[in-house]
């Protein structure tokens, strides 16, 4: 497998917080199923880390709300809605005309990793990371071993590094 730098973010960027992680569909998926191996570590750090801003994307939430109402019903699905809608996470919805942009990255990011499983949440969380200059990531998955950011680093896994 090789590892990609992906591109530093446009000027346009949108201000974010230094304290801000994207978060994957792992850790959400573990924190609304108490029956998940990852519910305890995830709850543990978001308690422990309670001034993160949580940023996710579109994909993460479509994949999240598809498997809780399977894994656990439809209740737990629309319980991490109310919970986004309450505050929870922060929504990545790039600008119109920064969809083209954000599309292409996302289908290049998984056409250079065709090795691994296709998956469209995760490509959208490196893209998202990369565009906005973000290196933490709240995450369960290996697979974001992979990315890098602009200056050739890789993305942390605040869950299994740490912060800083």
């Amino acid at each position: 497998m090789t590892r990609r730098e992906v591109k530093a973010p446009p000027a346009s960027a949108l201000a974010i917080s230094p304290r801000c992680v994207v978060v994957d569909s792992g850790p959400l998926l573990a924190l609304f199923n108490s029956a998940d191996h990852w519910h305890a570590s995830v709850l543990g750090w978001l308690q422990a880390n309670a001034q993160i801003t949580l940023l996710t994307t579109w994909p993460v939430l479509t994949e999240v709300c598809a498997l809780l109402a399977r894994r656990v019903g439809n209740a737990a699905a629309l319980d991490f809605l109310r919970w986004g809608q309450r505050g929870g996470f922060t929504l990545d919805a790039p600008a119109l005309e920064a969809l083209p942009d954000a599309l292409a990255q996302v289908l290049l990011i998984s056409e250079r990793f065709h090795d691994l499983p296709f998956d469209l949440a995760d490509a959208s969380v490196a893209e998202a990371a990369a565009r906005l200059g973000l290196r933490h990531v709240l995450t369960i998955d290996s697979d974001f071993d992979v990315y890098r950011d602009a200056q050739g680093r890789a993305l942390r896994h605040v869950l299994r590094d740490g912060w800083l």
